[in-house]
């Protein structure tokens, strides 16, 4: 046994809390009654502490002793996928939300509707655990899009950060300069490259049920020539959103489009002056339109359902769900605590005043979205090296998402 397993059995025996991360689980599928398993992929810090005090002081509250297991995302879906078909899943489950129709049409999840205390929570968050109308999964937090700018470039250039499509495009190319580019993006072939795109997509009036419109097509267009005009580097096709995210740290970038989760890392940077502001529309006075991030929380249906929902209940109450979203930088489900929050962390505004409109990636399409994802990302790469035009490379991957239907 290895130092690092020996540490980690150690910890396991020595918790009721249980975080298993090396070959160390107490999840069994015959935990005592009064023992709730969760599952979840937070091995990173903040939210991997956090996570454990929160479902700790929960557990307490309802007098249950929580066993929890984590995996890498990579492998949790999977997984979950597997349990929910042999309806032998966790007592809690925590998932990105786009997982969650997947997992519900498994048919092992407990409907949350009237179980789970959700009144005054915005519309988006609920419609983001929703399956075929049926309220799933609750997140107590969640994240979006805004556009970040260098203040000291933007100064120097005597600009005002864009608002507008159009004025994007200008500032962009105005302050590209030697080995500074105007503006940087994930245009990554995953879904991180979809999720950076989908504000341009859906701020053009598309659909995701019709790849191939003039919409889209015209929203592509627009997106391309960002990358025609040299204000966004080729490398963008390579970039994560936390590679992006180096990038403007380290000057090489006047603008970025990224997430609330930037915030701290930006926050500790000496000699980055920043500002956050809503992603520019289309057109002036539109309201932006980002995809909706965060994570799930679902009750598998089973003889702890009940105990379960009452954690649920607790992990979701005002007190526990300020502490998720100050520690993620996240906007709470909970508009209310949303206006708290902001009072102590005033670049999460923007983030904030977008959370009404956010979409969820999966309302449209359900389990059908990661394959339309897929199609799009690949539009994306293809129009972006200029190996397709936007229109071919959106009709290719309508074909590709209509053949999966099949």
């Amino acid at each position: 046994m290895s130092p690092r397993t020996r540490a980690a059995t150690a910890a396991c025996a020595a918790f009721a809390l249980t975080v298993a991360l090396s070959g160390c689980s107490l999840i069994s599928a015959d935990t005592p009654p009064n023992t709730l398993t969760v599952t979840d992929y937070y091995t990173a810090e903040p939210g991997n502490t956090a996570l454990t005090e929160i479902l700790h002081s929960c557990g307490r509250q309802t007098g249950v002793t929580v066993v929890r297991e984590v995996m890498p995302r990579s492998q949790l879906v999977p997984k979950l996928l597997r349990d929910g078909a042999a309806k032998s899943l966790p007592d809690l489950v925590l998932s990105d939300n786009p997982d969650l129709p997947k997992l519900a049409s498994t048919g092992a999840l407990l409907p949350l509707e009237g179980r789970v205390k959700t009144d005054g929570f915005y519309e988006s968050v609920l419609k983001a655990g929703t399956y075929k109308n049926k309220l799933y999964g609750v997140a107590p937090g969640v994240n979006g899009l805004a556009l970040f700018y260098d203040k000291a470039v933007f100064a120097k250039a005597g600009l005002e950060p864009p608002t507008t499509w159009k004025e994007l495009r200008e500032n962009a190319a105005e302050l590209t300069e030697g080995h500074r580019y105007g503006l940087a993006l994930s245009a990554v072939a995953t879904e991180e490259g979809s999720w950076q795109y989908e504000p341009f997509f859906w701020g053009a009036g598309a659909d995701l049920g019709k790849l191939d419109s003039a919409r889209s097509v015209s929203a592509l267009t627009y997106w391309t020539s960002l990358f025609q005009d040299g204000s966004i580097s080729k490398s963008a096709l390579n970039w994560q959103q936390s590679d992006v995210a180096e990038q403007f740290i380290g000057h090489h970038a006047a603008m970025m489009i990224n997430g609330s989760w930037q915030l701290a890392a930006l926050s500790a940077e000496k000699g980055l002056d920043y500002g956050v502001v809503p992603l520019p529309t289309q057109k002036r006075g539109g309201s932006s339109v980002t995809p909706l991030g965060g994570e799930t929380w679902a009750v598998p249906m089973g003889d702890k359902q009940d105990k379960a929902v009452k954690v649920l209940n607790c992990v979701l109450s005002q007190n526990h769900m300020i502490q998720w979203a100050r520690l993620r930088a996240d906007v709470p489900a909970d508009p209310a605590v949303a206006g708290q929050l902001v009072k102590e962390q005033p670049d999460l505004a923007p983030f904030v005043a977008s959370a009404p409109t956010a979409r969820s990636r999966t309302a449209e399409l359900g389990t059908a979205y990661p394959v339309v994802s897929k199609a799009l990302y690949t539009a994306l790469q293809q129009a972006a090296i200029g190996q397709l035009s936007p229109g071919k490379a959106l009709a290719a991957a309508q074909r590709q998402a209509r053949s999966a239907d099949h």
